[in-house]
């Protein structure tokens, strides 16, 4: 990891809730959406994202995180990433439907480091968090000697697209969602790229 100043610090296990939250907000609703079907009717959705934040290894773990943290020790912001496999990978027939166009995505980015999660609390955002977390972003993957950056975000969150594209992304490809019974808004994830 390299080396953070405040108010940025590496995740650690006790962030677990606010990067259930930040994972929530950044998904436009789909991990809560996957979380309520892995509860079942009588388990508790958040509790299962708050499990998934505290695992030692996986994607959504908290040693992938870089958190924003207020003087007054509330979590506002997270960075969730890890680079992507130097080639492609196979996409198993049992992958759940809706997460295929997103797999296919990060198929089309291998090598890169990629911005799994950046999201900020509704009342936090605004105040340059993201784009300082997407330059924490570029500083690791230039520290792991990944080939770029990559991000995949929803066609109708125009705020996002409009930092990403400031901050050297461009768009690369898209794909239609699968929304099964998640309702959400747009109809594709983007995927974006910026060069090393």
């Amino acid at each position: 990891m390299i080396e953070l100043q405040p108010p940025f610090r590496p995740a650690t296990r006790g962030d677990a809730a606010a990067l259930a939250d930040l994972v929530h907000f950044a998904s436009e609703g789909l991990a809560l959406h996957v979380w309520t079907r892995i509860a079942g009717p009588d388990g508790d959705a958040w509790q299962i994202g708050r499990e998934r934040a505290r695992r030692e290894t996986g994607s959504f773990s908290y040693r992938n995180a870089v958190v924003v943290e207020e003087p007054a020790g509330q979590v506002t912001a997270a960075l969730i990433g890890y680079a992507l496999p130097d080639a492609p990978q196979p996409i198993s027939q049992d992958m759940p439907p809706m997460f295929v166009p997103l797999q296919e995505l990060e198929n089309l980015a291998p090598g890169t480091w990629y911005v799994n999660v950046l999201a900020a609390y509704p009342e936090h955002r605004g105040k340059g968090q993201g784009r300082a977390l997407l330059g924490i972003a570029d500083r690791i993957a230039a520290s792991e000697t990944r080939r770029g950056l990559s991000i995949i975000v929803c066609d109708a969150n125009s705020g996002a697209l409009r930092l990403y594209q400031r901050c050297g992304y461009t768009e690369q490809a898209r794909r239609k969602k699968v929304k099964e019974d998640w309702v959400a808004p747009g109809t594709d994830w983007v995927l974006m790229v910026k060069s090393a």
